[in-house]
């Protein structure tokens, strides 16, 4: 079984000591105890093989054994997210973490019930990065998917003219296990609503339509679902 993975800042030196929540966490809901092999990264690709010393109320000692700097996998891969209902956006950001995504763009499309708008909109973003934060450390990651403010649909089609573009549609013709994908740059995914996409959209993403297969997935599991279909394909895998 591979060692559980905590969050630190820095990971510079011999020892880290994890307090505030992480440290709680460890301390109590994992019940470290001294001796323990565990990873410590700092969600930007570095993982320290670390022992644990000590364990307190709310804290843990460290000593750190081994630093690697993981290389970022190629190509890119950028999810756009439209926004779901209830808590299905926290679930598709959940999804796309644990199969490798490295960036979940939230998008305001034209069929979306779900609006985040002022203060609202604040917390359900702290909400979707919450999610990535702690899916990382469940599929044991070094890294931390970014997750961005808030896309309007012309910000979208902007981000996908820059890139290896592939919007998810029902009707499309070309399957997503047909589509050439680049060695390296960036891949961006569309997922829409759970209306679906207006035609109006369609034309201003542009990009290219692809399908998964012949059964409609929801827009928070669609995803992660054609994700690990690009993963696989593109070597990351």
């Amino acid at each position: 079984m591979s060692a559980p993975v905590f969050l630190a800042d820095d990971l510079s030196g011999d020892r880290v000591v994890l307090s505030g929540p992480e440290g709680r966490h460890a301390a109590t809901v994992k019940r470290l105890q001294p001796g323990e092999p565990v990873d410590l990264v700092d969600g930007r690709g570095t993982r320290a093989s670390s022992v644990v010393l000590s364990v307190g109320r709310d804290e843990v000692v460290l000593e750190v054994r081994a630093r690697v700097v993981e290389p970022a996998p190629a190509p890119r891969l950028v999810l756009v997210q439209a926004l779901p209902k209830g808590d299905r956006g926290e679930l598709a950001v959940e999804l796309a973490t644990e199969v490798g995504v490295d960036e979940v763009v939230p998008w305001a499309a034209a069929r979306c019930v779900m609006q985040w708008t002022g203060e609202r909109g604040d917390k359900q973003l702290a909400r979707w990065r919450a999610t990535a934060r702690e899916a990382a450390k469940q599929s044991r990651r070094a890294t931390v998917p970014e997750v961005t403010g808030l896309a309007t649909t012309a910000q979208v089609a902007a981000r996908l003219r820059g890139a290896t573009g592939l919007v998810l549609h029902e009707a499309a013709t070309t399957p997503l296990s047909a589509v050439e994908l680049p060695r390296q740059g960036e891949v961006v995914l569309v997922v829409g609503p759970e209306g679906g996409l207006s035609d109006e959209e369609l034309a201003t993403l542009g990009g290219t339509a692809v399908r998964l297969g012949r059964t409609v997935l929801r827009t928070s599991t669609a995803g992660a679902a054609a994700l690990s279909v690009l993963s696989a394909r593109s070597g990351r895998w």
